[in-house]
């Protein structure tokens, strides 16, 4: 599995303020963003699976709305967290 919970913990780690911050926008705008780059190599080779385009399509939804939370609340961790991912922002 491209994902397990060993991955995970890096992801929180390196964007949360701990291993066990799952649930701050930070670390949630790049776990969502992991999956997103999952998915888009996937479908680079499967062009035809719908599903997984519309799954991606709603991943890609749901961190701008993280994003667009993150920029009216906090102009510099929404800066930073673009910056850290290498976003188009």
């Amino acid at each position: 599995m491209y994902l397990d919970s060993a991955k995970k913990v890096e992801i929180f780690t390196q964007y949360g303020a701990s291993a066990t911050d799952t649930g701050s926008c930070e670390s949630q705008i790049a776990l969502i963003t992991y999956r997103i780059q999952h998915l888009t190599e996937h479908m680079k080779s499967h062009h035809k699976d719908y599903a997984t385009n519309r799954s991606l399509v709603k991943l890609v939804g749901q961190r701008r709305r993280f994003l667009s939370y993150l920029k009216r609340k906090d102009i510099a961790r929404y800066r930073a967290i673009v910056k850290a991912l290498g976003l188009r922002k």
